[in-house]
């Protein structure tokens, strides 16, 4: 059979993908956020709606869908009864330890399809103003002879995994004390009630600047940008590293050539400069951005919590 031949009976086959792939968008894309308006990721999801809306030429809608932790928008695309790429979940790094630690109706590796990560925000352990400790180390040695506290914004948070995470990766004991919203740890953590708080940067270094609180160490790998003089963790306890990550889905299912063409817009869409400016207002890192990258990263994050769980480090979330 020469190659001419071969290549004419092959071309049929991939009729199918080509026609989805230009078929796509046939209607407005609809990004949900699995959390309430005005939130970190609602902020971002609500800057790339316009951006992507250029890019792949239809309108795209944001919606809000909160509850569970994340988990009520989450199961909403994954459990799509039309599964063509239209509906995307703009989630966070809770999906990932939902897996282990939540009841879910649904399984987020088995039913939802990595499109794009956009970055990863990590968390500030800050202290109250009465706080002895003036480093992560002074804390950490202080846990070994007394009770130390955390306070989070409640069970199965990035507040309470980042500090679960730390006691693991320390060996010492930290004593979790769950609020609700990181707003309600502040008044404890000022008076010295809390001996910890470890909020999500974007939120926290407001707090710092206006000194009602100090930072002794940042949760990323290595220091931020954004404060450099603030220590990370990792220099205190080595591979300690805590970022809540951000990023789309779709429902698993949707053909390939579709879930490649909003890849495609998707990642041209992240590197515009509106939406790399919001990344960097939010103290975003930068994570594996396309879909088979940001896919690896976020298995290995699922997997890190179930380790946690199997070691008894943190416990189901009920």
């Amino acid at each position: 059979m020469t190659l001419r031949r071969r290549h004419l009976l092959a071309a049929p086959l991939a009729l199918p993908a080509l026609a989805a792939a230009q078929g796509f968008p046939e209607r407005p894309l609809t990004i949900v956020v699995p959390y309430a308006p005005g939130g970190p990721i609602d902020v971002l999801a609500r800057t790339l709606g316009p951006e992507l809306q250029r890019e792949i030429g239809q309108t795209v809608v944001i919606e809000t869908r909160p509850g569970a932790g994340g988990n009520v928008g989450a199961a909403f695309v994954a459990q799509q009864s039309r599964p063509d790429a239209h509906t995307l979940l703009f989630t966070g790094a809770a999906l990932a330890s939902s897996v282990s630690l939540a009841n879910l109706s649904f399984d987020p590796v088995r039913d939802l399809a990595p499109v794009a990560g956009t970055g990863a925000i990590p968390n500030l352990v800050v202290v109250g103003p009465p706080s002895p400790f003036r480093t992560i180390a002074d804390a950490l040695a202080a846990a070994r002879s007394r009770p130390v506290t955390y306070g989070s914004s409640g069970p199965g948070t990035g507040s309470h995994l980042s500090g679960a995470l730390l006691a693991a990766a320390a060996g010492v004991e930290l004593t979790h004390v769950p609020y609700r919203g990181s707003g309600a740890v502040h008044p404890d953590l000022i008076a010295g009630r809390i001996d910890l708080l470890l909020d999500v940067m974007a939120s926290a270094i407001g707090q710092v600047q206006q000194g009602a609180v100090r930072a002794i160490a940042t949760t990323a790998a290595h220091r931020s940008a954004v404060l450099p003089d603030v220590p990370a963790v990792a220099e205190t306890v080595p591979g300690y590293a805590f970022e809540t990550w951000t990023g789309l889905f779709i429902r698993s299912g949707a053909p390939e050539a579709s879930r490649q063409r909003l890849e495609a817009a998707v990642l041209r869409a992240i590197g515009t400069p509106a939406f790399r400016e919001r990344l960097r207002l939010s103290s975003a890192e930068p994570i594996p951005a396309d879909g088979a990258g940001f896919g690896a990263y976020f298995r290995a994050d699922v997997e890190r919590w179930a380790q946690m769980l199997r070691t008894g480090r943190i416990e189901r979330v009920e």
